[in-house]
């Protein structure tokens, strides 16, 4: 299974879900989610994800550090500042709160439950290599960051 670690962008593993959402709430489209004001819970989680997203992603560029995902060894210092005192990944986190956005935008109960899948991907595939890699490279001072935030949230 290490053939998949690190291969897939998460930005393009995101869209090809986001695709497959779509085709499942297509393919089981008597599966739906009718509450009112779904329109504006899809909204607030797309909005709050990429407020989650942007805020990993600039937080990694005030240190100066990489925001490549597909190399996690080049990462210049382990960041734990701002959105990083919540959450240990929080551009896949951002990723995962578009994802439950689509799925209330698309209204179906079958888009909704492939999130954990998501999830559960960039668990084994992305992050579980990373945190080998940081591990690795800084050693005790990741493994203390690592005791203190959670993985996800």
């Amino acid at each position: 299974m290490q053939a998949f670690e690190l291969k897939v962008p998460p930005v393009a593993l995101t869209l090809a879900f986001a695709v497959v959402m779509w085709a499942a709430s297509t393919l089981f489209s008597a599966v739906t989610l009718s509450l009112p004001g779904t329109s504006i819970v899809a909204f607030a989680f797309a909005f709050i994800g990429g407020g989650i997203a942007v805020a990993g992603v600039s937080a990694l560029r005030q240190h100066s550090t990489t925001v490549n995902p597909m190399k996690p060894e080049t990462t210049a210092s382990v960041v734990t500042a701002g959105i990083y005192r919540v959450t240990r990944n929080p551009m896949y986190l951002g990723l995962a709160f578009a994802l439950v956005g689509w799925a209330m935008h698309l209204a179906n109960l079958a888009a909704l439950f492939l999130v954990p899948a998501f999830v559960a991907y960039m668990t084994r595939f992305q992050i579980k290599p990373e945190e080998r890699a940081l591990l690795e490279k800084f050693g005790p001072s990741f493994a203390d960051y690592m005791a203190v935030v959670r993985r996800w949230i």
